[in-house]
């Protein structure tokens, strides 16, 4: 992914963590609370099987569209 495209992702990551805060449900492994933001960073590379950085920038619409699923259904 180039530099640009990095740093869009990287932001709505950002936002998104910001928005989950305190709304992630409890979990086990986390009993001081989860992190909001390495949870989005996780799903992403869940959901495209590489890091934010290694995806193609022709999927940037697809984890921008994939961000706003994961504000939407905290899991």
């Amino acid at each position: 992914m180039n530099p640009e495209n990095k740093k869009i992702l990287w932001s709505k990551i950002l936002q998104a963590g910001d928005f989950l805060k305190d709304k992630l449900p409890n979990h086990s492994n986390h009993p001081k609370g989860r992190n909001p933001y390495a949870h989005v960073a996780l799903e992403i590379k869940n959901k495209f099987t590489e890091s934010y950085k290694d995806i193609p920038d022709e999927k940037i619409n697809l984890v921008l569209e994939y961000i706003e699923y994961l504000k939407k259904n905290p899991s």
